[in-house]
Formats: C-alpha cells, sequence, structure tokens
C-alpha cells in the first residue's frame, strides 16, 4: 500500500514543484528499518525493589477494617480524611453490595510500596483484587483504591 501511496504522490507533484514538496516525497521512501539484521535486545530496566514492610505500619490492619466495614455495610469513615470519606460516601451503594459479594476475605497479602502507599493483593472467596491505601501525616486514609487483580 504504502509504494502505491508513493507513486501517486509523486504523480501529483508537477515537475517544476519546488524542492521542498520533492523533499517530503521522498522521506517516504526511506528504506524499512525492519529489514535491516536483527540487533541483540537490550536487557531490560532494572525493577524497582519493593518495599519489605508497608510504608504505614497500620495498612493491614485498618485494611482489613474497611473491608469488613463495607461488606457488613458499616464502613467506619472516622479512619478517613474528609474529602476521601465524602467520595466513599457517594459511591457506598454500588461498591458495598460488590465487596460483600466477594464473600469472606482469605489473605491480605503486602505487595509493595510506592509515594507513601502500600499496595495489598487480597484475596476473597470468590475474586481475587489488589488494593492500594496511603495515609497522611496524621493518620487518616486519604487514597483507597482497589481493582480486580492482574
Amino acid at each position: 500500500m504504502k509504494p502505491l501511496l508513493i507513486a501517486a504522490a509523486l504523480l501529483l507533484v508537477p515537475a517544476a514543484a519546488p524542492t521542498a514538496a520533492l523533499a517530503q516525497v521522498a522521506a517516504g521512501s526511506l528504506p524499512n528499518s525492519f529489514d535491516a539484521p536483527a540487533r541483540a535486545p537490550r536487557a531490560a530496566a532494572p525493577a524497582v525493589p519493593a518495599a519489605a514492610t508497608p510504608a504505614n505500619a497500620r495498612s493491614e490492619e485498618v485494611l482489613r477494617e474497611i473491608i469488613a466495614g463495607a461488606q457488613a455495610g458499616t464502613i467506619d469513615y472516622s479512619l478517613m480524611t474528609d474529602d476521601l470519606a465524602a467520595r466513599v460516601r457517594e459511591q457506598e451503594t454500588a461498591i458495598q453490595p460488590l465487596i460483600a459479594g466477594f464473600g469472606a476475605v482469605q489473605a491480605v497479602d503486602f505487595v509493595g510500596s510506592q509515594n507513601g502507599a502500600d499496595l495489598f493483593a487480597v484475596t476473597f472467596a470468590t475474586a481475587a483484587t489488589e488494593w492500594v491505601i496511603g495515609f497522611t501525616e496524621d493518620d487518616k486514609v486519604a487514597a483507597l483504591l482497589f481493582r480486580p487483580a492482574e
């Protein structure tokens, strides 16, 4: 398809066209770099080592408490900043039945920390999820996210 487009473009350029126009068309006729011999792949960038312990020592305890509250329909908003509490309240009718439907918590495993937030893999009876929890300096939950595990 590219050779046809280039040929069509060359036919449309008049013979007396400025050099810039010809240069633009000529750029389309560069050799295909995929035809060159394969190069050895570059070494992958070293992975950033995950922290061995959570950024906040209470992360797992508070996460378990929030999950239990969501499953029971009694989320303890005093654990959260006012902003996060307001956001969770807005979504409570949608997320509470979802989290309750996951079933009993079977395992909570610390995965790593980044920028002061902790990542946990939470396995329920019927779902595997990943949770991020982050705290303010005064020990209130300021970030709380979950998604299906990858």
